[in-house]
């Protein structure tokens, strides 16, 4: 079966597709970006992308799953020099737990004003 999960309280989906899958006990998190549910995107790439993993946190709990769970994330930057700005809150999230990780720089996220987004691959270990 297929768990196609939206959550309510995150910036909707801007195009076809849903914050989260679950099937078979593995998840697939949607890309977040560092834009409030109000549509306000902060200035600064750490804010933003604590915004993006405030929502992964939401999102992998909706999908029965935690960032201990979480097997592979892809960061995308538009400035491959602000790994340095976000590194500590991703040291802070996953602490000891440290997944496979691709980090890259593109040149343009869907909105100009946008620096960072992620996107995850977890396990489900929580009783739904």
């Amino acid at each position: 079966m297929i768990n196609r999960i939206l959550i309510p309280d995150i910036l909707q989906p801007v195009s076809h597709y849903c914050h989260v899958v679950e099937a078979n006990g593995v998840v697939w998190v949607s890309g977040l970006v560092g834009m409030n549910f109000d549509g306000t995107i902060p200035e600064s790439t750490k804010d933003q992308f604590d915004i993006a993993m405030r929502d992964l946190n939401t999102c992998l709990d909706a999908a029965g799953s935690s960032s201990n769970d979480v097997v592979k994330v892809r960061v995308f930057l538009t400035n491959i020099n602000d790994r340095s700005i976000i590194n500590p809150k991703r040291i802070e999230y996953f602490g000891e737990h440290k997944p496979a990780s691709t980090l890259l720089e593109v040149s343009a996220l869907v909105d100009p004003k946008m620096k960072v987004e992620i996107e995850a691959e977890a396990i489900v270990t929580k009783l739904q």
